[in-house]
């Protein structure tokens, strides 16, 4: 089958394409033919220097999020799987590759009207925005700003916070991500890699952290008392450094959603059903044959994506 291994860590320059055995499918799993291979900005961080969620050494397949159609099942495993779209995440490797195998239980059944790519865009980032939404408990018309807003997981949280009755304020670098926020349903959008952002935002009840760092410690000091502050991603290298006392003599509370396995199906599975149902739109901003993964990581660090970045695998 077709892969892409990185090779070590460093520069997208290590990933590189080439071949591996195809899987062979144990009692209890199946082979699913990859039709795209989802790419996360953890990932990136991952090839660059081996930090992340989980450890692994090189040489290595990466990728942690497939669709495709089941075209195998191990021994004493139902036949019937056979056939069906599917998404699924994997342990952390062997997602940039033209075949994957996996306990049969894994996988999430793409609903009717949803297409498979857009089921792959929403498999990680469907699954986070919805956590978001949930954990920061919002109500009608407060004032919500979601950082990174023209990202895979920012610009499902505008929608989903839109739909839960809420004033989004996008924030986002440069027009072009600022007008996909726009039309996406963002109330207001600001630049924050302009001076003075933050005035232009204004009052929040509910922070959405993509990006940590500055922007985060400048979006945490517009909560109002009762405020929320949500951090999920660190496009800006590093994490929000906001103690919890600080938080506490302000009146804000810092959120940590640690879901359990059961919790995050669930969040997939919601966030799968919402988009078949017309209600959620992930936007797929680039796509990359799967042998040009190197081009796929290095659009992501020059910040010049939107949405979600895919690898396409032709069988």
């Amino acid at each position: 089958m077709r892969v892409v291994w990185l090779t070590k860590f460093g520069d997208p320059s290590v990933l590189v394409a080439g071949d591996a055995p195809d899987p062979v499918p144990d009692p209890g799993q199946v082979v699913i033919d990859v039709a795209f291979a989802n790419i996360t900005f953890i990932e990136t961080q991952f090839r660059a220097t081996g930090a992340g969620p989980f450890k692994a050494e090189p040489p290595l397949i990466p990728g942690n999020g497939v669709g495709g159609v089941i075209s195998a099942v191990g021994p004493d495993t139902d036949t019937g799987l056979v056939g069906r779209r599917v998404v699924t995440s994997l342990n952390g490797t062997g997602g940039y590759a033209s075949r994957v195998v996996v306990d049969a239980t894994a996988p999430f059944e793409v609903p009717d009207g949803l297409a498979l790519d857009d089921a792959v865009a929403l498999l990680a980032d469907g699954r986070t925005a919805t956590m978001l939404i949930r954990a920061a408990a919002l109500s009608p018309g407060e004032r919500v700003l979601v950082e990174a807003a023209a990202g895979g997981v920012g610009s499902l949280a505008i929608q989903l916070a839109k739909a839960a009755g809420a004033r989004v304020v996008a924030a986002a670098g440069g027009e072009r991500k600022l007008a996909l926020a726009r039309e996406l349903g963002a109330d207001a959008a600001v630049d924050y890699r302009q001076p003075g952002w933050a005035a232009e935002a204004g009052a929040l009840d509910v922070v959405l952290d993509g990006v940590g760092g500055s922007v985060a410690r400048e979006a945490f000091e517009l909560l109002v008392p009762g405020g929320r502050m949500l951090s999920y991603g660190l496009a800006s290298g590093e994490w929000a450094t906001i103690a919890p006392e600080e938080a506490a003599s302000r009146g804000v509370e810092l959120i940590r959603p640690r879901p359990t396995p059961q919790e995050l199906r669930s969040y997939v599975e919601s966030a799968l059903a919402t988009a078949a149902a017309g209600l959620l739109r992930p936007v797929i901003g680039q796509r990359f044959p799967l042998d040009r993964a190197a081009d796929a990581h290095a659009a992501i660090e020059s910040r010049a994506t939107v949405g979600k970045t895919l690898l396409e695998v032709k069988p």
